[in-house]
């Protein structure tokens, strides 16, 4: 989130040396996790003593279903599948949008750093929000409206004047990372005994997997021009409504109270 304003205030007006700056954000997390750290490690080990007791024979919450059961192991599939196409965009916007700003909107390299941390500091709130409205609303319905919920607007961006892509990027940042959080803990769900397993495949398999597509991104820009990728990325955010066939979190949610 804080890449663009560093772009604008650091980067722009110092040059390669102004990144020596960012040493001190690296320096002020190694002091907070030399912190943090030993107090985790005891958590943990009270974590684990409990979990082993809670998780001995428990199936898939809700589903009365192993999690090697054919169901389960589909819904995961399809979720690792949402959360990688949903990186992809995320990807694009992040790494190629402000030059596609500087190439059709004639803007400079600091003024396009205001859209794209506009989306990223909305992608932020939208992490925390959504699993607030997930408690609410349930978990499947907040993945299935993170991803086809920011589909008009994603489709909307690549044709809109300059004066309106300051509101819209917010909003789509806002709720393609509303089911961020969400989609983690869903997985969690659906294989209670191996949360360490899941919570790999979504949040580092299937998002980190998102680098791809910044190469694949990248590379059709030099062939097809800045504009096309843009347009046809665009798209991505249907794949969204395939999160329907998820099954339903609310007997899951229900019993695990």
């Amino acid at each position: 989130m804080l890449a663009p304003l560093m772009t604008l205030f650091i980067f722009a007006p110092l040059g390669q040396f102004g990144a020596i700056w960012g040493t001190l954000f690296a320096g002020l997390a190694i002091a907070v996790l030399l912190g943090v750290v030993p107090w985790y490690k005891k958590q943990l080990a009270v974590w684990e003593q409990k979990r082993v007791g809670r998780m001995a024979g428990r199936t898939a919450v809700g589903m009365g279903e192993k999690a090697n059961h054919p169901r389960v192991k589909f819904a995961l599939g399809m979720l690792v599948f949402l959360v990688f196409a949903r990186s992809w965009y995320h990807t694009g916007i992040s790494a190629y949008y402000q030059f596609y700003l500087k190439e059709d909107y004639g803007l400079t390299t600091a003024q396009a750093q205001i859209p794209l941390f506009l989306f990223l500091a909305a992608g932020v709130l939208g992490t925390f929000f959504g699993g607030l409205m997930a408690d609410r609303f349930g978990m499947k319905n907040m993945i299935v409206f993170s991803m086809s919920g920011g589909a008009p607007f994603a489709l909307l961006l690549p044709h809109l004047p300059l004066m309106w892509v300051y509101p819209v990027i917010a909003v789509l940042g806002f709720i393609l990372l509303s089911g961020f959080s969400v989609a983690v803990v869903y997985a969690q769900f659906l294989m209670p005994s191996k949360v360490g397993m899941v919570s790999g495949l979504t949040t580092g398999l299937a998002f980190g997997m998102g680098a791809i597509g910044a190469v694949v991104l990248g590379n059709a820009a030099d062939k097809f021009g800045l504009s096309s990728v843009m347009l046809y990325s665009s798209f991505l955010p249907l794949l969204g409504l395939l999160a329907l066939l998820l099954p339903s979190d609310t007997e899951k949610r229900e019993k695990a109270a």
